[in-house]
């Protein structure tokens, strides 16, 4: 008898700890639609960094439904897997397809989910040899998706970059976003890129220690499209949790696709899970991660119409 009532209460206990889970309002997040390609960037915070980690993460990019997502930080190429199963279940019209990366250390690596229904990958490579010079500024190499939309040929540039303030950390962006610039300019001049990820800085630091000044000081061939969210402090940023609060994911693109960013339709946004689930930023921080995604939303008009 005494069993039967330990087993009943875990049951019991199971049951209200699954109704205890704070629900999310899905049907907010969308930003997707057919006539725009859609491209998010997004930390999974040591993913899975719950049991719960998978599914709510499921759901959430399912909402948002944008084409290409550059994710940080996936630790586990199992719960990977799982994820991308979800979606390919969940979503059979888009045909989800990803890809991770399995070179950093700590197990913390870039990885792509795209919709293959629209997308035509042609490589996904690393850049950047893992040696005592180029590990200094890049803990995690970037991570390149060449693809085509529709008619349009692109260039996805993923990047984690070195986390934390100070001098020494700051030289260590600025170094990586010079090299990335030189790789640009070398390999890349005149394609659509978009360079994007968790940049671990903010966009408006004084110049004297903004690790963005490569690209800040080429307004000719860079422009940030998170740049009007990152300098209004009223503006929902990307990383809202604890004392470190800023706007440090961002989305740079090329000079060859200002036009299509100008496009009507067109805009950068961060989706804020956390004021559409149960519990707000603590739920989102416990259960999923504490970064929010940024999107970026492009009108090719003459190639999507």
């Amino acid at each position: 008898m005494k069993k039967i009532i330990i087993v009943l209460f875990i049951l019991l206990t199971v049951i209200l700890w699954a109704e205890e889970l704070p629900k999310i309002d899905y049907d907010k997040l969308t930003i997707g639609e057919e006539q725009t390609l859609e491209v998010m960037t997004w930390n999974i915070e040591h993913f899975p960094k719950s049991e719960f980690t998978v599914n709510y993460s499921t759901g959430i990019i399912s909402a948002i439904d944008a084409d290409i997502i550059g994710l940080q930080e996936i630790k586990s190429d199992s719960a990977f897997v799982v994820l991308l199963n979800n979606l390919q279940t969940q979503n059979p019209e888009d045909k989800w397809n990803g890809f991770r990366a399995n070179t950093n250390e700590w197990e913390m690596n870039l990885a792509y989910l795209y919709k293959s229904s629209i997308i035509n990958v042609d490589s996904i490579y690393q850049i950047y040899p893992d040696d005592e010079i180029y590990h200094k500024p890049f803990p995690r190499k970037p991570l390149i998706l060449e693809f085509s939309y529709y008619d349009q040929k692109l260039f996805i540039i993923n990047n984690h970059l070195k986390a934390m303030p100070g001098e020494k950390n700051i030289v260590r962006r600025k170094e990586a976003c010079k090299l990335l610039d030189e790789y640009i300019d070398e390999f890349l001049p005149q394609e659509n890129v978009i360079l994007m990820g968790d940049l671990n800085d903010q966009l408006t630091d004084a110049p004297e220690e903004n690790s963005f000044n490569v690209f800040l000081d080429d307004k000719q061939n860079y422009y940030f499209a998170d740049w009007l969210i990152a300098a209004d402090s009223t503006a929902n940023w990307s990383y809202p949790y604890w004392k470190y609060r800023g706007h440090i994911d961002h989305i740079l693109i090329s000079n060859e696709l200002y036009d299509e960013f100008e496009n009507s339709g067109s805009f950068a946004k961060v989706i804020t899970i956390d004021k559409f689930t149960e519990g707000g930023e603590d739920s989102r921080y416990k259960y999923i991660t504490d970064h929010r995604p940024v999107v970026v939303k492009l009108r090719f008009t003459q190639s999507s119409e």
